[in-house]
């Protein structure tokens, strides 16, 4: 015993001695890479100072020229649109405003008004980089993209149903129309986009509309490289269904079999573009940009580019129907548009992909019902857990039920080992006749904790991608769905990051006392027991530094379900079970004819022909 609190120290020095080592590392390395920038930022300056003075309004006015007349050279037919000035209209509802420009006639940005970001700001999706439009044919030798073209704006109009439309018109000599109508509903974050082109046969290729659409997802959560880590390149296969690429370190994606819509989005917003008959191939990419936690210059966490090809009607007038949904990750919200966009809030995929069923038929609707009366998600999160631990509770009277058989028996057990000492084999026959003879069995009490799995993993599904959560405040969190941090540090600290997250600390200090409990009411039975007790401390440990930078939503869930199984524990050990009665119950059970099972037949066989085989071997 003390050989192994003697190793678990020993270990928990050198995690400390790697810690120190890494921090003071990463010091080191920040103090050399200053200075070779200061001497980087020096020879420049002795450049700059060396270096001939330019005409720079010359150049600056030399450029535009030769920018406008290759502007006026590809505009072909449309010549008086190849320079103008920008307009900017913007229409709302009242869950965005939408802010749209004559050139290219698109929608520029869109700002949510029911979500803020993580600075206060209000969310933008889009913006002045946003570019969506596609390729046209100007003349017989000149093509251009409508994003380049000034189109004519045409003043907005109401409709009864309170739904409001927008019209962009570009027209030639020669008769030809391309009109973009926006229809923004009432209540709703989808936009519809129809294309109207006159003269289709001659201004598109081979009947092929060729969008292509480049745009940024900005930063909208304190935790840059978790929301990184939430970022996908989403798509509805037309064969195959939903589908995603994950965009940590950037995505890639060749749509072979052709898709429904494409979406680039991120932990809590999306923003997608849905053709009602279907897009026929493209490809898309995520490129992430450089930052993380803790610098406040990371305004952009990825640039997005898109080249996708509709076919269109071999006809002289086309209408183009599309839509651009510019919205929050909410899965209800998703649901109702009835197009597999709702799998992009993920509450379960991979190898855990049935905890989406668990989510959407128990944890959702109960999470719904609490936050019906109760105003405060902190609140919420803890009735949760209060109720998910009383309605499992019978499965944790039940391992605590067989955990107090074995510990009965545990005078029987320690006297087999006893008497067979090194005799493996045979210790272990006597300890399977003991445990049918009793009418326990020792993985009875593993099999209650194994069924909650998948409500574990549900859980931990749900808080990382609820966006009810997002900008909620408890106690000393700020925000439920990022990390809580108490303490920020200067340098980023292997493994941990650059803050110390207060209920990750709460987690793993109920979770220690949970694990202390656990062992002073639980037998020791096992060779490897004396290490195996010491393996529950090793847990939060190493949780810690999983936890530390999750939504702390889920770390108080967590630190709740310690205390309150804690204090179910304590009812049960206490008040309900009883030993002497279970002792009566095992006696009971001996005395009744048993029948073993093929199972335990064959195991009794088997254990019986290794050991004359380990005699055999000892005559040898």
């Amino acid at each position: 015993m003390k050989t192994d609190k003697n190793t678990i120290i020993g270990l928990a020095l050198l995690g400390i001695l790697f810690i120190g080592y890494f921090v003071i590392t990463s010091k080191q390395k920040d103090a050399y890479e200053k200075s070779q920038q200061h001497i980087k930022d020096s020879i420049a300056l002795v450049q700059k100072a060396m270096a001939k003075p330019v005409d720079t309004a010359a150049l600056v006015q030399d450029s535009l020229s030769a920018d406008s007349l290759a502007r006026v050279g590809a505009a072909g037919s449309f010549t008086g649109a190849a320079n103008g000035t920008e307009q900017i209209q913007v229409v709302e509802n009242d869950l965005m405003k939408v802010t749209f420009s004559n050139k290219g006639g698109q929608i520029q940005k869109v700002e949510l008004k029911k979500y803020k970001s993580y600075d206060s700001t209000g969310v933008i999706l889009g913006g002045d980089s946003n570019r969506l439009g596609y390729a046209i044919n100007t003349s017989t030798n000149s093509s251009a993209q409508t994003t380049d073209l000034y189109f004519t704006a045409e003043p907005v109009t109401k409709n009864q149903d309170g739904s409001q439309v927008i019209t962009y018109k570009l027209t030639n000599a020669a008769g030809q129309v391309i009109e973009h109508q926006f229809v923004i509903k009432k209540d709703n974050y989808m936009v519809d986009w129809n294309i109207l082109i006159n003269g289709a046969q001659s201004l598109l290729t081979q009947n092929k509309l060729n969008v292509n659409w480049v745009n940024v997802l900005h930063r909208q959560q304190l935790a840059v490289k978790y929301e990184k880590e939430q970022s996908y390149l989403a798509y509805s296969d037309s064969k195959k269904g939903y589908d995603d690429t994950r965009a940590a370190n950037g995505a890639n994606e060749q749509f072979k079999n052709g898709v429904n819509w494409m979406s680039f989005k991120q932990q809590f917003f999306n923003m997608t573009l849905l053709a009602k008959g279907g897009i026929a191939s493209g490809t898309a990419t995520m490129t992430a940009q450089p930052g993380d936690d803790g610098d406040p210059s990371v305004k952009q966490i990825f640039h997005d580019t898109a080249a996708l090809t509709i076919e269109v009607p071999a006809t002289a007038s086309v209408n183009i129907p599309l839509q651009l949904y510019f919205g929050p990750n909410d899965y209800y919200v998703l649901k109702a548009y009835d197009n597999g966009m709702h799998n992009m809030v993920d509450l379960g995929s991979g190898i855990d992909a049935f905890a989406k069923y668990v989510n959407r038929w128990f944890i959702m609707p109960v999470f719904n019902f609490i936050a019906s009366f109760v105003s405060n998600y902190g609140w919420v999160i803890i009735l949760l857990t209060i109720f998910i631990r009383l309605i499992t509770s019978p499965l944790t009277y039940k391992s605590y039920y067989s955990s107090a058989k074995m510990k009965v028996l545990k005078p029987e057990i320690d006297a087999l080992k006893e008497k067979f000492g090194k005799d493996q084999q045979g210790f272990a026959m006597e300890q399977m006749k003991l445990f049918r003879e009793a009418g326990a069995n020792p993985l009875s009490g593993c099999m209650p904790m194994l069924l909650q799995i998948p409500i574990f993993l549900a859980l931990y599904r749900f808080f990382n991608s609820s966006i009810a959560l997002r900008g909620q405040s408890f106690l000393w969190a700020k925000d439920l769905s990022a990390y809580d941090a108490i303490i920020h540090f200067n340098t980023h600290i292997p493994l941990l990051g650059d803050h110390l997250s207060l209920f990750t600390i709460t987690y793993c200090v109920t979770s220690m006392f949970t694990s202390m409990y656990n062992m002073n009411m639980s037998p020791s039975t096992g060779q490897n027991q004396a290490m195996m007790k010491y393996m529950p401390y090793f847990m939060p440990f190493i949780f810690f530094f999983v936890f530390n930078g999750l939504p702390c939503a889920l770390t108080l869930y967590y630190t709740v379900s310690n205390l309150v199984t804690l204090g179910i524990q304590l009812v049960i050990q206490k008040y309900i079970l009883d030993h002497d009665k279970i002792l009566e119950e095992i006696n009971l059970k001996r005395k009744q004819p048993k029948q073993k099972s093929k199972f335990q037949t064959r195991m009794e066989a088997m254990q019986e022909q290794q050991k004359k085989m380990q005699e055999m071997r000892k005559k040898n």
